[in-house]
């Protein structure tokens, strides 16, 4: 299966995605820099990493999700293809469109890393179908904005449409209803303020991500 990770200035997670990658599907992934206009012909799955693109200047993402390889980004999700954005990612994520809502200033005003339990709140997405719904998991953060918000309507959308993948299971950043992780309407686009790439081997602390990964491919395959 080819995957593509797209690279930013300023991105910071960018080998450790395309590390992860590598170690489920057995090929290294395409790494595609933010000025290219397109995703390398039979990408199956694309990853928008986490750090900090553009300095995070003006608001996190905001300038990388005007790249002009979000444009194809864009387009494609509404095709279907996968696309998973981490931390940074997910930032770039809400900024171009492609999710709702948005993510704020950490509550406590203080960076973030360490890390924290979330539960798997639904596993009917690609994404999620190789956990049990209520699992807890452990990932690692490492964010300053990763306070999601978002209107009671857009919330309770989310929630009743299955559309919340996963929660933090304690308090991390004062994140409306304690979301940590969310789907577009279609089911093939996630963001995720965690690190599931950085959970993926036992040598890091843990394999909790690695399922993740396993199940995106396994839906490509399918």
């Amino acid at each position: 299966m080819k995957t593509a990770v797209i690279v930013f200035p300023g991105s910071n997670c960018d080998r450790d995605i395309a590390v992860a990658l590598e170690t489920v599907t057995g090929a290294a992934p395409a790494m595609v820099w933010h000025r290219d206009t397109a995703l390398p012909d039979g990408t199956g799955l694309v990853a928008v990493p986490g750090g900090f693109s553009y300095g995070d200047y003006l608001r996190s993402g905001a300038i990388a999700a005007r790249s002009p390889i979000m444009r194809a980004i864009v387009e494609e999700a509404g095709r279907g293809l996968p696309v998973l954005g981490v931390c940074n990612g997910f930032q770039v994520l809400t900024e171009a469109g492609l999710l709702p809502g948005a993510l704020m200033r950490n509550a406590g005003l203080d960076f973030v890393c360490r890390d924290v339990a979330l539960t798997v709140d639904d596993t009917r997405s690609a994404f999620t179908r190789r956990y049990r719904a209520g699992e807890r998991v452990l990932f690692p953060v490492a964010h300053h904005d990763g306070n999601y918000v978002a209107d009671a309507e857009t919330l309770d959308r989310l929630e009743g449409e299955g559309r919340v993948a996963f929660r933090y299971a304690e308090k991390v950043n004062g994140s409306a209803r304690d979301i940590a992780g969310i789907l577009n309407a279609r089911g093939n686009v996630l963001g995720l303020m965690p690190h599931p790439e950085r959970r993926v081997e036992g040598a890091h602390g843990g394999d909790d991500g690695r399922r993740l990964f396993e199940g995106l491919v396994e839906a490509v395959a399918a």
